[in-house]
Parts: structure tokens; C-alpha cells; sequence
């Protein structure tokens, strides 16, 4: 291929049948391969890895499991070009197609430059950026959540109570995890029984999270420079390049060597190594020690697979689909490979009760928690899961915060009667919305681009009953967005008044109302925390809903004060998370609150493609303003040039939109038709320069990942020892120089998961013949989603995009969400 794939198209476990439809599953297809084309994308604050050093991964871009095109057959290469994202060509797959972003070195080899590609070109100067960091803020804040989900696990264990009615391996792996409650292995993880759970106690930090410098809100500091030469070297005797040695010190701590030499598949933790490459590294350490059956390598290519599953968006495998790929993977016993990686506390399990399709799921148990074992008398089919606790943790701290919701009456803010008449008010959906809102924590609103006048409408009314009401959005375009709504902005101040004086008590805010739900939770935007440490608000309507993936949603759901509101407000017809998780999906799908579907068409033949395309058909429409322009090209070299031409002279001329307004929008990174060779076109004809700050020049567009899964577009400033001065949504940004390549790329063309949550006046989608296999529904709606007065198709890809449109949904994702709601909220009618 000559693109690679939008994250989650792929899953490490895929070419295996993932049997019936099972709850928190959705019933859809697309492509398939034995491993995601992306490396790890965890989070720099849990795993201690510094995302997108190892193998040429790096943070900007999309967080999710797909990058490069497939090299050879037995190719394992681990060097990338540089840094750019963690759909980046950093991990790329064992085989299937061609135009790899990388060479292949040969099975079990590190190529290239090494873990981290070579750079561009160097910032000048150096340092550390003296500015306030909202992605470190959130780091932070997201660090005290982890230890708040931590305190949870270990309040929650107990005996196990269920599994009877298991059989077979299901049988073994829940008889292993019994021998490790009665001390007979290390500790690992059980099943429980969960309750619906209280209030979760305030984090125990006082002060609500504030800005702080890059250099403190980093962490602790890095590994002592005599661990990082110790690692240097075993990583040379095992023929691993010398370049992963800090991140693999980081990851390993003070012991790093001793940890490597007694255990070479720890490797394998690093961002960006595959199994094979470990298994290279491992055979020169242990020589004839070292075998496939060893079951050092069975935990380590077990907890991968988990990593890759969750790039892709799963929570959790499904235990057959996890041995059968471990088999693949040339695991002699996937099935001891599973025990172990149990007992060893690195993996938790879970059983949830398997229900007819259409029918609501049924109590869950197992792993971190569970409910009351089924009646004895009733022979009910259950399904097996293994999952990492991060993210199995995270899907129960957020099922618990959302009953709390469901379950929990809001707070009384205005009488019945104030909301009927807010109700009256307004007209349809949004009136809707408000009497929805008025009775119940938890409401969710669906719609287009349209809708957003509808959220609008309930702040504005909120406001007007004397509520603390905000809205939060993913990203800075999301929010400036539905800034532009009436009623979703900056409320005017009586003439006279100081605008950042503190509201009277009771009264509406004055000020921003839309803030990013980055800044909000780490405190750097929105209004702050309460003494208990909860935001400080009455209502909380957080847009493009489908990208809260499970982690964010834990932190914010734990994060609402009791009696608060929350609003889930978003299209789900766009592409989902980058991150692990379905919220929005399993939410709608589990009817458990009530839904608010908006009744506003989006305008124009722009909405009336979109809409279309949305419910599977793509319809010629009528474009007498030529809104719509379809340019087939015979190449991806001819597809590049066209492009050059369209944001260059033709959309100006004709349209009036100028280069710096129009967005460019391609299926992956790589390729000759990809983001990278895009944007090198386009920079030589826009804004050409010797690239002397790291391969950037000032005016450059950008995209810049402050942490892996978050984009925020922006231009190039200037660059000084400090590092790369950046300019996002109006804010100023300085990358520090040993950040910008793994965190910064050029902007003129993204990808449509870097694109989700903004719109541009113009919007030149690029599809080269050989991205059919990246296409999809949603990516479709998503990128063609994103024009707002034109949008250009160069497409070579013909019948491709049809097909697509009407017969290729989203890839699956295995989520508990809806089995953890089942027993703790009552179906909504």
C-alpha cells in the first residue's frame, strides 16, 4: 500500500474468528492482519516510556494501531524515519503487502538508524521550554486519577465466587487464578463481586492542579547516566541498538541491566520492538538457553498482544482469540503462557455472561471485580477475557462514576417550573434536551454538526436558572467550534463590571463557557476544583463524545461533584477513539439514560453528501457553487501533484478560500501518497525553506501531540535555545528540542483521526489508488465531514469508495462497559 491506515483499522488478533456477537462488540468488519502496523501508544505518565523513541514511534499524530504499509514476510524492522507518530511506520507487520516505510533488516533484527530514526535536522540551541504545559498538567492529573483506580483494586478484591459452569482451558486459566489466591503463585488478579458503588472519595490533593513549568511537570528524573551505560551495553552484546538504552533504563529502573540479563523479553516493553526482534536480542544473551517453549517469552508476547489489542481499541481479548494469536506468534502453549502471565499479576481476567443478540447483558464477574454468580439451577454461556489492568481498571472506575450518574438524582438547581418554561423556550431537540436534562444526571445528545446549536441552547438556558454550566470538547478546535455557537461562548458582563471578577453566588458564569477537557481536568482551563477535589459545576456537556475513550472518561466521570449533570454530545457515525474503548457506542447501545437524537439536517450538498454517507449511500448531489469537486488521478504521483495544485491555485481562484483556510486530509502517514510526501510537496510550494529547526522553518503549518492521541494544529513561530515556538488555537507553545521530532510534524496534511474534531472552509481529500484497504464508513463521513463550504476528492480509487461507503463499517471493538452497567442501572425506556 502507499498509505498507511488510520488507527484502530487494524487489531493484532484479527485474523482470528472472534466468534459470536457478544455484548460491548460491535457487529462490523473491515480490514484484517495477524498484528497492528503501529507500535505501543501507552501513556507516557503510566508506562514510564517516553511514546514514539523505540522504532522510529513518536507521539504526534493518531493514537491508535495502524501505521506503515506490511514489509516481507519475516521482515522485522525496528528504525522509521523519524519520529511522527504512533501511526507512524514505527511497528509495522510480519507480512502482506508492500511500501513499508522501512527496510527490512532481516527476522529478529533491528534496522535502520536504530529505536529512534534519525532526526531531520536539530533545534538550535537547547534547554527546556520555560512555558506552562497544559499536556504535563494533564499527565499530572491524570497520574492522580491512576492512583485513585489503584486504591479501588484493592478495596474491591475478594474470593472468588464464580466459574462453575466453566469447562476446558476456561476451567484451567480460572483453577490458576484460585491457586494464586491461596498462595500457592505470586499474587494475580481475581474475581470479585462488585456492588453498585457510592461516591469514589476526592482525590487527596488539595489544591486543584495548576500550571507548571515543562521541566516539573516531566516527572521524576530520568535514569542515572551509569544506568543508561549499563543498559547501553547489554543492548549492544545482544545486537539491540544503543539508541533504546534511556527509555529502556526508564522503563526498568536502577536495575535495568541485571533486569535484562535475567529476562531479555523485557524488551519487548520498550515502544516500538516486536516479538522477534526480542527473540534476536534474547538468543544472543542466552544462547542455547533461549528457546520458543521458554516461558519468559510467553508472558511477554502475551502482555504485547494485549498492548497491540489495545492500540486498536479493545479493553480486553477474548481468551480464545488471545491463544489462537499466541499460537501465531509461536507460543508452543498459548494456554500456560496465559496462566503465567496471570499469576504474575500482569494481566487480570474476566467472565461475563454471553447473551442473545438484541438482549441487554447480563451480570459481569471476574478480574478486578464482578456481580453475584448466576443462579446454580441456571446454565448460562459465558465468555473468557484477559485484559491489562490499566484499561480493565479504567472501564470499571468509569461503569461505577456512570451509575453514580444514572442513579443518583441531580441537584435541584431552579424548579420544575424554571425548566418547563427554559423548555418552552426553545425549539425542538433543543427543548427536548432541556426537560431531559432537567431530571437526570446523565443525558446523551446525538447529531451532526447542525446539533451543536442544541447544547448551546441548554447552557444558555442553564445559565439563565443560575447553573454552573461548561462545556468541554476533546481538542481546541472542538471547542472553538461550539465557541462560535450562540450561547456556547463568553456570556456578555453587565456594562461596567470586571469580567474575571468571581460571580455572585447563585448567578450564571461570566466568561468562557467552552473549555478543551484537557485543560479541564488538569485545571489550566474551566473552573477549577471544589475543597473535595471535584470540578467545581452544576452541568457539564462534553462534545464529540466519540473520541472519550475509557481512561479519559474514568477521570472525568470521577472527577463530578454529586448532583452534577453530564451531557454526552456527539456524531456517532465518526470515527471512534484513538484510545482503548467505545464510550459513546456502549453507551447508546446499553440504553441506560435518556437520548436526545437531533432532528437539524446539516446544510447544503455538503450535508446532504455527509448524511448520506452516514447511513451507507453515496449519492450524486447537486453542487451548482461546485461545493463538491471530484478530480480522479491515474497515481499517487499524479494525486500529489493535483493536490499541490487544488490548495495552491485552484481552490483559492475558484473558491476563494485560501491556502492557509484549506486542510488537506489523507488515509495515513506513509506512502508516496501519505502525510509525509504530501506535506514535503506542499511545503516546497507554500512555505519553502532549508528546514534548519529540526526539518522546520518559520510559517510552516504543523501538528503538534502534546501527548500520544491528541493533535493540536498550529504554525511554526520561531525556534531559539529554548526550543520550537509554536502557535496552537491562538496559544504559544515552546517544544523543547529533544521533543520536536517525536512530537511535531508538518500540518498541511493530516489524517483523519488527527482531523476529527475540526472543520476548515476547504477540504482536499486524498485517495491514491492503493488506500482502497484503508477506507471505510467512518473514515469517509469523518474526512469528508471536515469541509465546510468545499470539498475536493482526488481519488484514484474508484469503485473502491462506494463499496466502502455502503459494505465497510467500523473494525469491532471488545469493550465490558455495557455487561459493567448491566446490574448497577435500570434500562432507560
Amino acid at each position: 500500500m502507499s498509505t498507511e491506515p488510520e488507527p484502530t483499522s487494524e487489531d493484532p488478533t484479527a485474523t482470528v474468528d472472534a466468534g459470536p456477537e457478544t455484548p460491548g462488540t460491535a457487529d462490523e468488519a473491515g480490514r484484517t492482519a495477524d498484528v497492528p502496523v503501529s507500535d505501543a501508544h501507552a501513556d507516557d505518565a503510566d508506562a514510564g516510556r517516553t511514546v514514539g523513541e523505540g522504532a522510529g514511534d513518536a507521539g504526534t499524530g493518531d493514537r491508535g494501531a495502524a501505521s506503515a504499509g506490511v514489509p516481507a514476510a519475516g521482515a522485522a524492522p525496528v528504525a522509521g524515519e523519524g519520529a511522527t507518530g504512533p501511526a507512524d511506520g514505527g511497528v509495522v507487520g510480519d507480512a502482506g503487502s508492500a511500501g513499508s516505510d522501512v527496510e527490512s533488516s532481516g527476522p529478529g533484527d533491528f534496522g535502520g538508524e536504530g529505536a529512534s530514526g534519525s532526526p531531520a535536522g536539530s533545534v538550535e540551541g537547547g534547554g527546556e521550554a520555560a512555558q506552562v504545559s497544559e499536556a504535563e498538567a494533564e499527565l499530572a492529573a491524570q497520574q492522580v486519577e491512576r492512583e485513585r483506580i489503584a486504591r479501588r483494586k484493592a478495596e474491591k478484591q475478594g474470593p472468588i465466587d464464580a466459574g462453575g459452569k466453566l469447562s476446558g482451558t476456561a476451567a484451567d486459566l480460572l483453577a490458576a487464578v484460585r491457586a494464586v489466591e491461596s498462595g500457592e503463585k505470586p499474587a494475580a488478579t481475581v474475581f470479585g463481586d462488585p456492588t453498585p458503588a457510592p461516591r469514589r472519595p476526592a482525590p487527596e490533593t488539595a489544591p486543584p492542579p495548576r500550571p507548571v513549568r515543562a521541566e516539573q511537570a516531566a516527572g521524576p528524573a530520568g535514569p542515572a547516566p551509569e544506568t543508561v551505560q549499563a543498559v547501553r551495553r547489554v543492548l549492544a552484546e545482544g545486537g539491540a541498538p544503543e539508541t533504546l538504552a534511556p527509555q529502556t533504563a526508564a522503563l526498568l529502573g536502577e536495575g535495568a541491566e541485571e533486569a535484562l540479563r535475567a529476562d531479555p523479553w523485557q524488551l519487548l516493553r520498550v515502544g516500538g520492538v516486536r516479538p522477534e526482534q526480542a527473540d534476536g536480542f534474547a538468543r544472543a544473551l542466552l544462547g542455547a538457553a533461549c528457546g520458543p517453549d521458554d516461558e519468559r517469552r510467553g508472558r511477554a508476547v502475551t502482555v504485547w498482544l494485549l498492548e497491540q489489542a489495545a492500540l486498536a481499541g479493545h479493553t480486553a481479548l477474548e481468551l480464545p482469540r488471545l491463544t489462537a494469536t499466541l499460537a501465531q506468534r509461536g507460543v508452543p502453549d498459548p494456554d500456560a503462557a496465559v496462566q503465567s502471565t496471570l499469576a504474575e499479576g500482569e494481566a487480570l481476567a474476566f467472565q461475563d455472561a454471553v447473551e442473545e443478540p438484541g438482549a441487554r447483558p447480563g451480570p459481569a464477574s471476574g478480574g478486578a471485580g464482578g456481580t453475584d454468580a448466576p443462579d446454580e439451577d441456571e446454565e448460562r454461556p459465558v465468555r473468557v477475557l484477559i485484559g491489562l489492568e490499566r484499561f480493565a481498571l479504567a472501564e470499571e472506575s468509569l461503569a461505577d462514576g456512570l451509575a453514580r450518574l444514572v442513579n443518583s438524582a441531580p441537584k435541584q438547581d431552579g424548579s420544575a417550573a424554571d425548566w418547563e418554561r427554559a423548555a418552552d423556550s426553545a425549539q425542538g431537540a433543543a427543548a427536548d434536551l432541556i426537560r431531559a436534562v432537567a431530571g437526570h444526571g446523565l443525558v446523551l445528545h446525538t447529531g451532526g454538526e447542525a446539533s451543536l446549536a442544541e447544547p448551546a441552547a441548554l447552557l444558555r438556558a442553564a445559565r439563565e436558572l443560575g447553573l454552573r454550566a461548561w462545556a468541554a470538547a476533546p481538542g481546541p478546535l472542538g471547542r472553538d467550534r461550539f465557541a462560535a455557537q450562540p450561547g456556547g461562548g463568553t456570556p456578555t458582563a453587565a456594562p461596567g463590571s470586571d469580567p474575571t471578577a468571581p460571580a455572585p453566588e447563585g448567578s450564571a458564569p461570566v466568561g468562557p463557557v467552552a473549555v478543551t477537557l484537557a485543560g479541564l481536568l488538569a485545571g489550566t482551563e474551566g473552573p477549577g476544583r471544589d475543597a473535595d477535589g471535584a470540578l467545581d459545576l452544576d452541568l457539564l456537556v462534553v462534545l464529540d463524545a466519540p473520541q472519550l475513550d475509557v481512561e479519559a472518561g474514568a477521570l472525568l466521570v470521577e472527577s463530578l461533584p454529586d448532583g452534577a449533570r453530564l451531557v454526552l454530545a456527539g456524531d456517532p457515525a465518526v470515527l471512534w477513539s484513538a484510545g482503548p474503548g467505545r464510550v459513546f457506542g456502549d453507551l447508546l447501545a446499553a440504553r441506560v439514560c435518556p437520548q436526545v437524537a437531533s432532528r437539524r439536517p446539516d446544510p447544503g450538498p455538503l450535508g446532504e453528501l455527509v448524511s448520506g454517507i452516514g447511513i451507507g449511500e453515496l449519492a450524486q448531489v447537486d453542487a451548482p457553487g461546485k461545493e463538491v469537486v471530484i478530480v480522479p488521478v491515474r497515481d499517487a504521483g499524479e494525486a500529489v501533484h493535483r493536490t499541490v495544485q487544488l490548495v495552491a491555485d485552484s481552490v483559492p481562484r475558484a473558491i476563494g478560500v485560501p491556502a492557509e483556510d484549506t486542510q488537506v486530509i489523507t488515509p495515513g502517514h506513509g506512502g508516496a501518497a501519505g502525510t509525509r510526501a504530501l506535506n514535503a510537496a506542499l511545503k516546497q510550494r507554500l512555505n519553502p525553506g532549508p528546514g534548519r529547526f529540526g526539518g522546520f522553518d518559520p510559517g510552516d503549518r504543523v501538528a503538534y501531540s502534546p501527548v500520544p492521541g491528541r493533535t493540536l494544529p498550529g504554525r511554526v513561530v520561531k525556534a531559539d535555545a529554548e526550543g520550537l515556538h509554536l502557535s496552537c488555537a491562538g496559544e504559544t507553545v515552546v517544544v523543547p528540542q529533544e521533543r520536536v521530532e517525536r512530537s511535531v510534524r508538518h500540518g498541511w496534511a493530516l489524517t483523519a483521526h488527527q482531523a476529527v474534531g475540526g472543520r476548515w472552509p476547504a477540504v482536499v481529500v486524498v485517495l491514491p489508488g492503493d488506500a482502497a484497504q484503508a477506507l471505510s464508513r467512518p473514515w469517509i463521513y469523518t474526512a469528508f465531514g471536515r469541509a465546510v463550504r468545499h470539498l475536493s476528492v482526488v481519488q484514484g480509487v474508484e469503485q473502491a469508495l462506494p463499496r466502502a461507503v455502503a459494505e465497510v463499517p467500523a473494525k469491532p471493538r471488545t469493550t465490558r462497559l455495557p455487561v459493567l452497567l448491566a446490574p448497577q442501572v435500570p434500562v432507560a425506556d
